[in-house]
């Protein structure tokens, strides 16, 4: 398997979050990894927390919530889709322990060719305190270990 990891930058500009992070797959199999509930419960991350799909309507117009966690511990995150299309996801994200945080995220998938693909992500937050927190609560660990468990699904083929 190759493995590559991906970049998250912090816009100094305005409060955004971009994340690149190339795959060794098409955009349709990226695309179906974020919209498929199913698929997408078996790889979000951190590695060691489990998530549940409250609902799921992958649609423009749709909406999403699902919780992750422990035994011990849980938390829910949730959104609406705003654009669902097999070049780009446009949809909110609400962390529920930051209620009034919410952020819009765009997800492209770019062909790179010799099945490879691109995903830029960007999170567009609230406000630089936000995005400031939301990049100091693990995330990156949650999208590095998310990504390597969405790679393994690629590499059996599942996704």
């Amino acid at each position: 398997m190759t493995t590559t990891t991906a970049r998250i930058e912090a816009d100094e500009h305005v409060p955004m979050i971009h994340i690149y992070r190339e795959f060794a797959a098409s955009p349709a199999q990226l695309f179906r990894a974020h919209t498929d509930p199913e698929l997408f419960a078996r790889w979000i991350g951190p590695a060691d927390i489990g998530a549940d799909i409250d609902y799921w309507d992958a649609r423009d117009g749709g909406s999403w919530r699902y919780t992750a966690g422990r035994e011990e511990w849980s938390t829910s995150f949730r959104g609406c889709f705003h654009t669902v299309s097999p070049e780009r996801l446009v949809q909110t994200f609400t962390w529920e322990e930051m209620p009034d945080a919410v952020a819009l995220e765009t997800l492209t998938f770019t062909d790179l060719g010799d099945g490879r693909t691109l995903l830029h992500a960007t999170s567009l937050c609230d406000s630089f305190e936000a995005r400031d927190q939301w990049l100091a609560s693990g995330m990156e660990t949650g999208v590095s270990e998310g990504y390597a468990a969405l790679d393994a699904l690629l590499e059996d083929g599942t996704v």
